[in-house]
């Protein structure tokens, strides 16, 4: 019962959180079951989970951690602007990549605040 629970929760609440339009046509589909979010927002999570999971061990820096974000938009740019249309294959790498990038920056910004207050904090 629990796990039916939670998976109502997720499967209302990701879809809000990444602000995703899971659309059919952009989701991937498991056992005959679509995905709460489309491939790109699964890419995204997939990003974000795995900087979590590595960030003690290897992260980029801020430069290669923007660099990252590019790609999907790059993508989206060039699907707005012209007839082209990314497969959901694109649309996962490219989210990955944003979420990986995306988390790493936040995470980097919070550590040099951190380490600015702290150095205030010894100046005082």
């Amino acid at each position: 019962m629990a796990r039916q629970c939670f998976k109502a929760w997720l499967c209302k609440w990701l879809p809000i959180f990444f602000g995703c339009h899971c659309r059919p046509d952009r989701s991937f589909f498991y056992k005959g079951k679509q995905f709460p979010v489309c491939a790109r927002c699964t890419g995204e999570l997939a990003g974000i989970l795995a900087a979590l999971a590595t960030w003690w061990l290897y992260h980029p820096g801020p430069l290669w951690s923007a660099a990252l974000l590019l790609p999907l938009v790059l993508d989206g740019v060039i699907q707005l602007c012209t007839a082209y249309e990314s497969r959901n294959r694109r649309r996962l790498w490219t989210g990955i990549l944003f979420g990986y990038g995306l988390t790493s920056l936040l995470l980097l910004s919070a550590a040099w605040v951190f380490r600015q207050g702290y150095a205030l904090g010894q100046g005082l």
